[in-house]
């Protein structure tokens, strides 16, 4: 399936010269020769190819350009032919002529003639055959290359050099010699990753580039790379504030919240009787850990991520899993490391945050009701163990018992969300079987993300790591539609760590804790994962959440895979560069794959009686044979033996450096067996999906790379790049789809299939759509949505479930493991599918090795131990007859001896080759650049290295330079390479360059590393264009991870044939005589140069620190660039005038007409001292001259169109504003807003505000913040990207304006949530500062920042341009030609200037007490003046609002760095610093943008927004007028002004204090100043009225915010008017309220008490209230005793008085915090009202009933009556309309009771009819009442049924009430029934007696 284009000739040119043509299809582009000489016709008659993947569509183009073709400048465009392929597509053949058009779009005579052929695809072809990925072009010079020009346009892509970093030697065709070919897979994965940028501040990729575009198969890319990044401890600081707690479960509580991490713990203060308490603490913890360590530390906040906001955390019962959700605590939380800055939303006046079900602190797409869930971790068994005791011990155990044992107690240690579960204990085995389950009971889906999981070895003293192994839950579940819960295995995990010989300190013991990077394999573990979300209703279920372990079932053998040979084998082809610190024993190479091949340490014990290898019990059978076996003795199956280690040779020096180890014809080979479970198909799809992610990656660096370097049609590589991102997505679903049902696929296997097919799929339909989105102008928008398919890519390509393990290569020397290099398995895995081979499967790789764990941190890890050029292939051994198949051709194998009949499928040990290529390397050592610092001077003295084979050479040193000029040409004469002549032509071997500092004692200081690809020349070949002579390239310097410069070099390989050297083009003799026999780069190679002028603005030096303690008192700076340069004048005393006399000059010097290939500028500080002796003070280099470049300002552009007026909208409209600066609101859009956010609360209009005379600063402050939150909160709902504060204003505008017409005009400020200087470009417009670095740089792990090293700065400018400038320029009115091109500079006099420092308020301060807070108060510091306003420290306050201004004198330029401190008040000892930051005034003085005094949004002459500046807004704009030398504004009538032609429209008219209106310009004038950025040419944004927030720092934790701190500045010279005096900002007094509640009457009260004698419920009622954080001050009325309804009476008056700030909507509390506190606290808390009812007990403590909690400025209106009042109340409270107390004054209804039941439902305990009333403390004082019912204005007594008593007080009352009504009839008769016993009794009792008297008859 292909395209071919067959392109004949291009007809009537104009003019004679060599012609080119560039043919581009779908990204791709082709170039044609060169036609030479050419006139009219232009013969290329040549045909053009593309393989493609998928069909071609109709809408598809194809595009020719002919350009004029130029050896020296850039190629110029003749004109472009587009064409739709349509046709072509339907009918497959076309032939045609057509002419062609310009940039204009307009048709030109130039003609081509071309004829194109589309060859569909045969549906039934299934794969492509080879021969169809085979493009060869027809004709031999076919250059290749993607569509981006070359990256230095010197010499265009045409010539076929790859000028730039663009690699050169695309080497695509074997130019001009044999036609190549050319696979088309490989190159888009390999070719063009294009170089980042030259800015200092970016890293280019250029050395990468350098690499690896190459084109034959047979290399993969080396890693440049070298340092283990994580496993370094670094500075971590988490905050978290505490705001308040809603809806804890329980009654009357005493809240206190814990806040825990890892360790540590912080307590809250104590809230008393509240189930919402507010505590608004914030607390900071600090860590120095690495990485890896505080993600398991925080692990309950890194699930969270970096920073959240006001978030409600849900509380639950560990204890109690089938319970529900017990609260709710609002938090905000931050996790920030060094320079990381947390921009939270503004601090002030937040209100409507009580949505706790939307603002959930939960990760996004985590339910906020989340399901307890079981997680079950099965573990199996484990393999491989090593030992871990000492063979000593073992011996004696051995001698006593006689057993041989195991010398390992292994048990598994499993992590989860803060819980530990643990197996048993299986003593003394290798390969310990445990069969357990670690069961963690976790709400789901949990909100930590990593399970960690660890083989410990159990020990009397301490247990110990054998391997960590963390598994990532998002990467083994899903949780989309179609997704799966955590799932995993049964499936084997490796783990990796230190070495395996055990010793009693193991050094690199971190390892095994999983910090760092593995450099052994340590065992393997199989074990599986599954969750089951538990039904909590159940009955069954336990409720804890304890970890428990259960006893499982075995596994069966086959559950995991079926157990197949593999087959590993390795080629040294060259050792070298080892470090010679070895020593120069003998040194041999080991490859193992887990434990195989391990010779040293491997094996854990020899098995004495052979197992059969099938059954997968695979102990190293072969470790023992190896270990007493020669290499040639055989099995006893005749099976061939592994051989893991190449034999020891000794090292041959290659320089002072570094050894190399003979490899010359003869290159050692290693293979070894091994046996692992099949599981491929994993790393099949792993390796399809890293591959496209590699292409993609690469794309995508390409595209950044043209945009950077402002290159033509991003868009198309773009277009091309997701073009190729569609194609691999839509052939992984096919190939992935051949889904192999094989043994041990787990659930996992599939689901992560499944999903990553929907994936792949949805992914290829994205990148579709995206594609036909591309447009130029949002290439960028489109680049980052690409970057999001990346980080999905490399996402899903991770395979949680290992199979085989990773291969390490160790360096032996004297037996001892020295350096190593680890390969992932799955990179050199082989496939019968090209596309799921691993990327370096039988490719020759350049590895570097590096030194184990700790070693390898620091400037251990950035020297080579080792560089081996190594090749490897691994796979089934009944695949490997392809084996050698990558290797370079050429060789013949060597193997082993006796190996019997079957020789021919035994790997060699050894290869020869016996062929030998001589060649000459040239390369060509131009300069560096943005070196390193390695000196204390802060310079550096650079030389260069240069490795080739085992060849290397030095350049000369140059001294005291971080940007080298070596200018040298290195000849590395007979240089041999082994292998076939055309496959070293297209695959050299890497060059490797390193850069040392010469010292003058000890060894040289290595700097930094890059690699690069030399371009060939066979002998055979001409030497000419296009390829030679080659272009000079930017290579990256790396040291460590991080960049340390830049190399221009370049590099040709040249053949030696028959004749000798005498063939090779010659070499220049060296010119120069001072420089000795070094040869300079030839001409055709260095830069063509021109003329240049660099003008330079000397203005001054600031803040230079001592040299050797002496003060810097005559310094001088000298400038110098390409070899020339200028000095500034002498300062004659710095002390007193740190500025220059002479303020420009300039030098004249050849630079390279490329802008890329510019030098840099050196500037340094000198100190003059006595005998002309000079001290170097600092130096700072400017990397890129691009950004000083000067153009001719453009005279046709609109900025200079002077048809006619423009009249320039001012009404707030945004179409004509400009979209990049920050629009005013136009007053009065506060009050739309009050509108809208009243209509919420119950449309009450607000009166406070309104009214003039309460209006002050502050109102405008809380507007403006007003506007800014809305703003915010407004782009987040339209989910677009967050644009700047200035589009958001805009947009704001617009939109406020439609809503309805406003009432109150309130004028606004704008609040910058960042620094003035990052919205205003650093105030760099023409004074731009240069930071001047001493001493030497530090590495990361040293912790020294750029900024220690910093010694003062210089100020000034720089300005190009080429010679000679054209005319008009110097013939303007007013030239000065001592300023150059700095015409209209301010004079650099002293001056000065009265500054007025204005303090708002700080936020987030960092604590500095041990109680968790701090004191701070302000310190500011101008120059020698100091004011501290310590006596007015803000007591224990995180949050303190200054509201201050200061002034100070200063004086221009000695005096200009304003730092305000934030100091802690200590009562002993000395105050400490929070944090401080530093404004540079004299920048923000001069600069156009007028920062002295922000302009206000409206003038005013009195009130709130009283003009502050000296001047009036007529005033400024005159002077800005002139000083821009444009016309005087002229004032019109009807409110019109006309500046620059462009009219201006304002009002007219001011009002005075006394109410009087008078004309005025001045509202003109000001419309101007709003929007001076609208006029032409001196037309920018002028700084608003505004208050920055600025962070604080701490010079101890460079890089982490302490705090933020809102302020501004005003600066106005003392030789203007005075202005009046400073705005009054001090913080608003509190108001002082009372609020009076009546409590009238309750009902329906639940009833707690039984009656003694009836039985009778009832309840002893009272009422208790207080404000929240008041709760001492609490109240309670009497007692309604023995309510038998519910009903209480009371008419009982609480008091209740307190500060209020309108505002904040807070009150404010001071008191103190303990007896011991030395004084009062002031805390904010929102007015809440709290009343609850209780059941009164005498003896046991008083029963709660229920409690309802009003906030006084959003409560429910009282229901009329009881009835009505329900407990919809409080349940639909966001629906209800609500009311404000404040607003209200006196409300009265009926509030319900509610407590929570046992189910923890919400269940109404009560009503209350009380009576609400706020009256400010004047009114309170004029009017008084009495508490409870007293004297003054007392309340009736309530009427209460006589019932109410209490019966110890009135007991014959309570008798009458409680007995006698009730059981008045049981009383009677039992009253007659004890009347008839009596009587009965007395009868019974005198009827003896009487009896006896009748009968005796007395």
């Amino acid at each position: 399936m292909s395209l071919m284009v067959h392109l004949k000739t291009a007809a009537h040119l104009r003019g004679k010269g060599d012609r080119i043509a560039k043919v581009t299809f779908r990204g791709l582009s082709f170039y044609s020769r060169v036609a030479e000489n050419c006139e009219e016709e232009a013969h290329f008659n040549q045909t053009f190819r593309w393989p493609i993947a998928s069909r071609l569509d109709a809408d598809e183009m194809l595009e020719i350009q002919v350009y004029n073709y130029s050896k020296v400048f850039s190629n110029r465009l003749v004109g472009t032919f587009c064409m739709v392929l349509q046709k072509v597509a339907e009918e497959g053949h076309l032939e045609l002529t057509d002419t062609l058009i310009d940039d204009n779009n307009t048709s030109i005579k130039t003609s081509v003639t071309l004829e194109i052929r589309y060859q569909p695809m045969d549906e039934t072809m299934g794969v492509w055959s080879d021969g169809e990925l085979l493009g060869v072009p027809d004709d031999r010079d076919g250059m290749f290359a993607f569509e981006t020009d070359s990256l230095l346009s010197g010499q265009s892509r045409g010539s076929g050099m790859s000028a730039g970093r663009y690699l050169v030697d695309l080497l695509l065709f074997n130019c001009l010699d044999e036609p190549a070919i050319l696979d088309m897979e490989d190159l888009d994965r390999k070719a063009m990753r294009l170089a980042g940028t030259l800015e200092a501040d970016t890293i280019s990729l250029a050395s990468v580039t350098a690499v690896t575009t190459n084109v034959s198969n047979k290399r993969s890319k080396p890693d440049i790379k070298m340092e283990p990044s994580s496993g370094r401890p670094v500075d971590y600081q988490i905050s978290i504030t505490v705001i308040e707690a809603r809806q804890l479960i329980g009654l009357n509580m005493d809240p206190v919240v814990c806040v825990e991490i890892g360790d540590d713990k912080k307590y809250t203060s104590m809230k008393e009787s509240t189930n919402c308490p507010y505590y608004n603490e914030y607390f900071v913890f600090d860590f120095h850990v690495p990485p890896d360590v505080m993600f398991d530390k925080i692990i309950k906040l890194s699930v969270i991520g970096h920073t959240f906001y006001h978030k409600w955390a849900i509380l639950s019962d560990p204890d109690d899993i089938t319970a529900g959700c017990k609260g709710y605590i609002k938090c905000d939380i931050a996790v920030v490391g060094k320079g990381d800055n947390i921009r939270t939303p503004h601090k002030a006046n937040e209100t409507n945050e009580d949505d706790i079900e939307g603002n959930f602190l939960l990760p996004e797409g985590i339910p906020a009701e989340r399901q307890w869930a079981r997680f079950y971790v099965k573990v199996y068994r484990a393999e491989g163990l090593p030992k871990m005791n000492t063979n000593i011990m073992a011996n004696v155990k051995k001698a006593l018992t006689g057993e041989n044992r195991d010398l390992v107690d292994p048990y598994v240690q499993v992590q989860f969300a803060g819980q530990k579960g643990k197996t048993s204990v299986q003593r003394s085995s290798y390969e310990p079987i445990w069969n357990e389950q670690i069961i963690f009971s976790e709400l789901f889906p949990p909100l930590c993300r990593r399970l960690k999981i660890q083989i410990r070895d159990s020990d009397k003293v301490n247990d110990v790591a054998i391997g960590t192994y963390f598994i990532d839950l998002r990467k083994i579940s899903n949780d989309g539609d179609k997704g799966f819960l955590p799932t995993l295995g049964p499936a084997w995990v490796n783990m990796y760590g230190s070495t395996r010989q055990y010793t009693l300190m193991d050094e690199h013991q971190d390892l095994n804790e999983g910090l760092g990077e593995g450099v052994s394999f340590r065992a393997r573990l199989l074990l599986s994962i599954t969750v089951e979300i538990l039904d909590t209703a159940s009955p069954e279920i336990i409720s804890s959440t304890d970890v428990q372990v259960e006893a499982v079932s075995n596994i069966s053998e086959s559950a995991t895979g079926k157990i197949e040979e593999f087959f590993l084998f390795g080629s040294f082809l060259e050792a070298t560069m080892i470090d010679r610190k070895i020593g120069d024993k003998a040194i041999s190479f080991e490859i193992t794959i887990g434990n195989y091949g391990n010779q040293i340490d491997g094996m854990s014990r020899l098995s004495s009686t052979k197992k059969n290898k099938k059954d997968g019990e695979k102990e190293e059978e072969e470790n023992e044979l190896i270990q007493n076996s020669s290499e040639d003795e055989a099995d006893e199956d005749g099976e061939l033996v592994s051989v893991s280690s190449t034999p020891p040779m000794r090292p041959f020096i290659t320089d002072r450096n570094y050894f190399h180890l003979p490899y010359f014809e003869k290159k050692p080979c290693v293979y070894i067996k091994s046996w692992w479970q099949d599981q491929r198909r994993r790393l099949y799809n792993s390796n399809m999906m890293d591959k496209i992610a590699d292409k993609l990656e690469e794309g995508l660096n390409d595209v950044q790379e043209i945009i950077k370097t402002e290159k033509a049609f991003p868009e198309r590589r773009l277009r091309g790049v997701l073009e190729e991102l569609s194609v691999g997505c839509s052939r992984f679903v096919t190939l992935a789809n051949k889904d192999l049902n094989q043994a041990g696929r787990t659930k996992l296997d599939r689901e992560r299939l499944k999903s990553c097919m929907r994936e792949m799929d949805s992914m290829g339909q994205q990148a579709k759509q995206l594609r036909t989105q591309v447009k130029k102008n949002i290439v960028r928008d489109k680049l980052k949505l690409a970057h999001n398919f990346l980080q999905k890519l490399r996402f899903l390509a991770d395979e949680p479930q290992h199979s085989i393990p990773d291969v390490f290569i160790w360096m032996m020397s004297n037996n001892k493991r020295i350096a190593y290099a680890r390969i992932p398995s799955k990179d050199i895995l082989y496939s019968i599918v090209d596309e799921e081979t691993g990327k370096d499967c039988g490719k020759v790789k350049a590895v570097f090795l590096k030194l184990p764990g700790k070693k390898g941190f620091g400037s251990a890890g950035w020297t080579v131990q080792a560089k081996l050029e190594l090749y490897l292939w691994l796979g089934l051994t009944k695949q490997r007859k392809d084996f050698l198949s990558g290797l370079p051709n050429g060789f013949e194998e060597v193997k082993v001896a006796k190996m019997g009949p079957s020789l021919h499928l035994v790997p060699p040990v050894s290869l020869v080759y016996n062929m030998k290529q001589v060649f000459q390397l040239r390369a060509h050592m131009y300069q560096a650049r943005s070196l390193f610092a390695a000196d204390s001077s802060g310079l550096s003295d650079p030389f260069a290295r240069v490795f080739f084979s085992t060849h290397s050479q030095v350049t000369e040193v140059l001294s005291e330079t971080l940007c080298p000029t070596w200018d040298e040409l290195l000849v590395f004469d007979d240089v041999e390479l082994f292998g076939e002549a055309t496959e070293l032509r297209d695959d050299p071997p890497i060059i490797v360059v390193e850069i040392y500092d010469q010292d003058t004692v000890g060894k040289a200081e290595f700097i930094g590393r890059t690699f690069a690809k030399p371009t060939i020349k066979m002998c055979d070949e001409h030497y000419g264009p296009p390829r030679f002579p080659p272009q000079l390239e930017y290579y990256q310097i790396y040291r460590g991870n991080c960049s340390a410069g830049e190399l221009l070099a370049a590099f040709e390989l040249l053949q030696i044939g028959q004749g000798g050297r005498a063939d090779l083009p010659p070499i220049e003799e060296p010119t120069d005589t001072e420089r000795g026999p070094i040869v300079p780069v030839p001409l055709g190679i260095r830069p063509v140069l021109s003329h240049y002028r660099i003008e330079v603005l000397f203005w001054g030096l600031r803040d230079l620190k001592r040299i050797n303690l002496a003060l810097v008192d005559r310094p001088r700076v000298d400038i110098e660039c390409a070899g020339r340069g200028v000095q500034s004048a002498l300062i004659q005393n710095y002390k007193k005038n740190p500025n220059f006399s002479t303020l420009v000059k300039w030098f004249e010097v050849d630079l390279p007409e490329n802008e890329l290939l510019h030098p840099p500028l050196n500037i340094r500080v000198v100190d003059c001292r006595a005998f002309g002796r000079y001290i170097l003070v600092g130096s700072h280099v400017v990397t890129s001259l691009r950004r000083f470049i000067y153009s001719p300002p453009d005279k046709t552009s609109n900025k200079w169109a002077t048809a006619g007026d423009i009249i320039v909208n001012v009404d707030g409209e945004p179409p004509i504003r400009k979209m990049d600066t920050v629009v005013k609101l136009d007053a009065g859009d506060k009050e739309k807003k009050k509108k809208k956010k009243k209509k919420k609360k119950g449309g009450v209009e607000e009166e406070d505000e309104a009214d003039e005379s309460v209006l002050d600063w502050w109102s405008k402050y809380f507007a403006s913040i007003e506007t800014l939150k809305e703003v915010c909160s407004r782009t987040k709902e339209k989910g677009k990207e967050k644009k700047s504060s200035k589009d958001k204003k805009k947009s704001q505008a617009a939109d406020s304006l439609e809503k309805q017409p406003f009432k109150v005009k309130l004028d606004e400020l704008v609040v910058y949530n960042k620094e003035l200087e990052s919205e205003y470009g650093n105030f760099e417009d023409w004074l731009h500062t240069f930071n001047l670095y001493r001493g030497k740089a530090g590495d990361d792990d040293e912790h020294t920042l750029d900024d220690d090293r910093i010694v003062g700065r210089f100020k000034g400018s720089l300005c190009m341009y080429k010679l000679p400038l054209p005319g008009e320029i110097s013939r303007e009115a007013g030239f000065d030609p001592n300023m150059g091109m700095f015409q209209s500079i301010p004079h650099n006099d002293p001056i000065n200037v009265l500054v007025r420092v204005y303090v708002v308020r700080a936020t987030d301060l960092h604590p500095a007490d041990i109680n968790g807070k701090a004191d701070p108060y302000i310190v500011i510091k101008l120059g020698k003046s100091e004011v501290k306003d310590k006596e007015n420290y803000i007591s224990k306050q995180l949050n303190p609002v200054f509201g201050k201004a200061f002034d100070i004198e200063a004086t221009f330029p000695v005096e200009s760095m304003l730092t305000v401190s934030v100091y802690d008040w200590d009562l002993v000892g000395t105050d400490d610093l929070i944090g401080e930051t530093k404004i540079d005034l004299e920048n923000r003085f001069y600069s156009k943008y007028r920062a002295t005094c922000g302009i206000s949004s409206t003038y005013s002459v009195h009130g709130y927004n009283v003009w502050r500046d000296p001047l009036k807004p007529s005033q400024i704009l005159a002077k800005l007028c002139k000083d821009g030398k444009i016309d005087a504004p002229q004032y019109g009538p009807g409110g019109k002004v006309k500046v620059a032609d462009r009219i201006f429209h304002g009002p007219t008219e001011i009002e005075e204090e006394n109410g009087l209106k008078k004309q005025t310009e001045e509202h003109l004038a000001l419309s101007v100043l709003n929007h001076w950025e609208e006029i032409p040419r001196v037309g920018c944004k002028l700084v608003p009225e505004h208050v920055e927030t600025r962070s604080l720092l701490h010079p101890d934790k460079p890089g982490i915010e302490q705090g933020r701190i809102e302020m501004w500045a005003d600066m106005f010279p003392m030789d203007m008017p005075a202005p009046g005096p400073a705005i009054d900002i001090s913080p608003r007094k509190p108001k002082r309220y009372e609020l009076r509640v009546i409590i009238w009457n309750t009902d329906e009260v639940i009833l707690e008490d039984d009656d003694y004698f009836t039985g009778e419920k009832s309840s002893d009622i009272f009422v208790r209230g207080w404000l929240k954080g008041q709760q001492e001050d609490r109240q309670d009325t009497d007692v309604h005793y023995h309510s038998l309804t519910g009903e209480g009476n009371f008419n009982w008056r609480f008091v209740f008085p307190f500060n209020y700030l309108i505002a904040e909507e807070k009150i404010v509390i001071s008191k103190k915090e303990s007896m011991f506190s030395w004084d009062e606290t002031e805390y904010k808390i929102p007015p809440r009202l709290t009343l609850q009812v209780w059941d009164a007990d005498h003896f046991s403590a008083d029963d709660f009933l229920g409690a309802i909690e009003l906030d006084l400025n959003r409560f429910p209106r009282g229901a009329k009556t009881a009835k009505q009042c329900s407990l919809n109340m409080i349940r639909n409270e966001q629906e209800l309309p609500t009311i404000s107390i404040f607003k209200q004054k006196r409300v009265k209804g009926w509030w319900p009771f509610v407590a929570r039941d046992e189910n923890d439902e919400i269940e109404l305990t009560g009503k209350v009819e009380a009576e609400l009333h706020l009256v400010m403390a004047e009114e309170a004082e004029k009017s008084p009442v009495g508490l409870g019912r007293n004297e003054p204005d007392p309340l009736e007594k309530p009427n209460r049924p006589d019932t109410s008593l209490m019966w110890f007080l009135s007991p014959l009352k309570s008798i009458r009430y409680f007995i006698w009504h009730n059981y008045r009839w049981l009383i009677l008769k039992a009253l007659g029934l004890i009347l008839l016993l009596l009587m009965a009794g007395l009868f019974l009792y005198s009827i003896p007696g009487y009896l006896v008297k009748k009968m005796l008859g007395a």
